[in-house]
């Protein structure tokens, strides 16, 4: 095994290293070579190092769009291994890199070293900033004004220098002169006289120099005073936002306590405002004021609305009747799916409490502590191809994907209580609430779910105790993609086809789950279509590892052509707002807004019912705000406790931890019968790993047969039909225009037979 200092030289004559640096700026460019693995030793690079950062792409053309690694030289080690060979480290990240001649070597290290210099004083002035304003502005007023006198100074010294030069340039001319007035052999001659045009060049170099460096110090004094102007505007905008955050912390403030100390003295109804005289004439005065007591108020933004409440608490929120419970209305209790939980208000349900229900597991063998070796890693990469590398188990939770995608009925409860609403808005609601339920479980799942074998397939049955039933089957293998398709008895049927597309992205990992998710309510029709955002894993190369959310829904009821656009927030460190916020509007076929949405992705979500909305003052962009003024807001979804113990069982809900319970009489190709992944929930994780390998290699086999298959069926003239899924078929989508996957029927007629003789063998 080679290292990185001692890979063959043939590398460096592979290509030239051409070091360039940008006219009129602190740029450098060139191609160096950079050791990246084991397998591939060097390899050649564009580096590009500006304003104290060095980053590199594979081509020139990359610059515009992909970069594959930056080094801060601020706080990096600069070290030089022999005569062509630079390392960098900073932190846990060194680069090894490789020139093709000293020269170039020399080069790079001189302006790596100049480049730093730099970052660092940049830096230190940077943290000079911190301080008050005015003695700060002051300072670096007399820091530019000191500047501008040494680059002066400076000037005086090279002006100086050149008299010298020029002094003694026109003496060696004279006595050249004088030399070739004598009589010497003409090839003397000839060498004082080339000797006397190298001296004219030199005063001539000598002054361009001099009129250079007098040409910078004028442009070094105009920037200066434009830098002034513009530090000068930032502070002044720095200034004007903390009196603006200052003013809306007072106002917050008193907000709040207005709430608190407001009397709770309205008793009207959450879905319109009340003209009861037990208020005596209020409601009246109320409803043509701009600061009703009973009212919230929504300033939206372009893309996600903010609000402030102001409502006081009404004790009727909290009181719950049997006849409230057919959802024609938007005067639904605050917690009413905990309540539904404690009472069975279900209509098809009335008998199902005197029936004993199976009692499933509460806990998993706990995650052992495993060091992940990534040195033995990489000693099993050496000699293979990259599709073959095995990775292990350490990486995953013992679920599939397919497991992964049934987690997303965890609150199945929205649905069914959506499936009894006759106000197509308010089903709405209920539909968004269920579709951001869905990201409740990631937020502390790190680890990635088993990669579902072709042809695998998933069932849970809870049809005695939530009313549904539903499958998973792996539909494509390249690229990945899982079928899913569930019915239930109480009034929906939800089907999806999942493509998982991901981007490496050097710090964190992009996954982008591709195709349209439909439900479809059996009473109204009412089918509903939308798709998942993007999850972003951070900090997959150091740190601890931590999940995000981010991107736009759109919900489209394609019968009455209602919607709901919410927007997932992405999480930002600069940001006063709440994390993993969600908010969201629904709206009717006409666009006009009935609903607001709000809350978070993992925790819970709310909606307020708008009675007025007016066109407010102009936001920071210059675009008009739209106000909304609501009731108060009713809870949709709140998230369930996770499981006593549950962060050493991979931070699993309560509905996992039975996902991959065994169970009677399932497929043969169901994820519970992986072996790989029944060992690894076992906590035998060696085995697991073994078993895992084996079964990949299975898989690549039997996609060698078929593409052989393929390949004498086209010598042969025959048609090949290909892999097909067995228990999903390709269709038409009419409302998306897309070819998706969808429920072909038979798998619970094959249960009740008990005959799964089609099932192939991949385990």
């Amino acid at each position: 095994m080679s290292d990185p200092g001692k890979s063959s030289a043939s590398a460096s004559s592979a290509a030239t290293t051409t070091a360039t640096p940008a006219p009129g700026s602190d740029t450098y460019k060139g191609w160096l070579f950079k050791w990246t693995n084991y397998l591939k030793g060097y390899q050649r690079r564009w580096f590009v190092l500006s304003n104290g950062l060095l980053s590199y792409y594979r081509t020139q053309a990359e610059m515009a769009h992909t970069c594959r690694g930056t080094i801060n030289l601020a706080t990096a080690h600069i070290d030089t291994e022999d005569a062509c060979n630079i390392v960098l480290s900073s932190g846990g990240r060194t680069y090894h890199l490789k020139a093709s001649t000293e020269v170039e070597r020399q080069k790079w290290v001189t302006a790596l070293e100049l480049a730093k210099a730099k970052a660092i004083r940049m830096m230190n002035d940077q943290s000079d900033d911190s301080g008050e304003e005015e003695p700060t502005s002051r300072s670096d007023r007399s820091e530019l004004q000191g500047a501008l006198k040494t680059l002066a100074s400076k000037l005086d010294d090279l002006c100086t220098c050149n008299e010298l030069i020029a002094k003694h340039g026109a003496a060696l001319q004279r006595s050249l002169s004088e030399l070739e007035a004598l009589r010497v052999p003409l090839e003397g001659s000839e060498k004082i006289k080339a000797v006397n045009e190298r001296a004219t060049l030199f005063r001539i170099t000598s002054n361009a120099m001099i009129n250079a460096c007098r040409d910078f110090l004028e442009l070094a004094e105009s920037h200066s005073r434009r830098w002034q102007r513009v530090l000068q505007h930032e502070r002044e905008q720095r200034t004007h936002l903390e009196e603006t955050i200052e003013q809306l912390a007072k106002q917050h403030n008193s907000l709040e306590r207005a709430w608190r100390e407001a009397p709770t003295h309205s008793t009207n109804t959450p879905d319109t405002p009340t003209t009861h005289t037990g208020v005596s004439e209020r409601p009246r005065k109320e409803e043509a004021s701009d600061e009703d007591e009973d009212t919230e108020y929504f300033d939206a933004m372009e893309d996600s609305p903010a609000f402030i409440t102001v409502t006081a608490a009404d004790p009727s929120q909290h009181r719950r009747s049997q006849s409230n419970q057919s959802g024609a209305s938007g005067g639904q209790p605050s917690d009413w799916n905990l309540e539904d939980h404690s009472s069975p208000s279900y209509n098809d349900l009335s008998g199902r409490e005197v029936q004993p229900r199976r009692k499933r597991r509460t806990r998993i063998p706990d995650k052992p502590n495993y060091s992940l070796n990534l040195w033995s890693i990489m000693k099993n990469c050496i000699g293979k191809e990259l599709s073959k590398i095995p990775m292990p188990v350490n990486f995953n939770e013992p679920l599939s994907m397919l497991q992964r995608l049934t987690e997303d009925l965890e609150y199945s409860e929205l649905l069914d209580k959506a499936a009894r609403c006759e106000n197509s808005l308010e089903q709405m609601c209920l539909v968004a609430a269920f579709s951001v339920s869905s990201y409740s479980t990631t937020v502390h799942r790190t680890a990635k779910p088993f990669n579902p074998l072709l042809g695998e397939t998933y069932e849970l049955d809870r049809l005695e105790e939530f009313g549904y039933r539903s499958l998973c089957e792996q539909v494509s293998h390249h690229p990945p993609a899982a079928a899913h398709h569930v019915m239930s008895q109480r009034g929906w049927t939800l089907w999806q086809e999942i493509t998982i597309a991901s981007k490496f992205r050097g710090k964190y990992l992009s996954i982008m789950p591709l195709g349209a998710i439909h439900l479809q309510f059996h009473a109204s029709g009412n089918h509903y279509v939308w798709r998942k955002v993007t999850s972003t894993v951070h900090n997959i190369i150091v740190g601890k590892l931590w999940i995000d959310q981010s991107g736009d829904i759109d919900i489209v009821n394609h019968r009455t052509k209602e919607t709901c656009q919410l927007k997932f927030s992405p999480y930002s460190y600069f940001s006063r707002e709440v994390p993993r916020k969600v908010t969201g509007v629904v709206a009717d076929s006409e666009g006009q807004a009935h609903y607001i949405l709000s809350g978070t992705w993992d925790e819970r979500m709310e909606s307020a019912k708008i009675v007025q909305s007016s066109r407010g003052s102009s936001g920071a962009e210059g675009k008009q705000k739209t106000v909304y003024q609501t009731l108060s807001p009713r809870l949709l979804w709140k998230k369930y406790p996770l499981p006593e113990n549950a962060e050493n069982m991979y931070y699993f809900s309560s509905l996992a931890l039975t996902l991959n319970e065994e169970e009677v009489s399932v497929s043969l190709t169901d994820s519970r019968l992986r072996p790989d992944q029944r060992l690894m929930e076992e906590g035998r994780w060696d085995e697991a790993n073994t078993e895992k390998q084996r079964l990949e290699e299975k898989q690549r086999a039997v996609r060698r047969r078929r593409e052989a298959d393929a390949s004498n069926a086209v010598d042969e003239g025959r048609e090949y039909e290909g892999y097909q899924p067995l228990w999903f078929h390709q269709r038409m989508d009419p409302l998306t225009g897309e070819t998706s996957f969808v429920y072909k029927g038979g798998y619970w007629e094959a249960k009740e037979r008990r005959d799964w003789s089609m099932c192939p063998d991949i385990f």
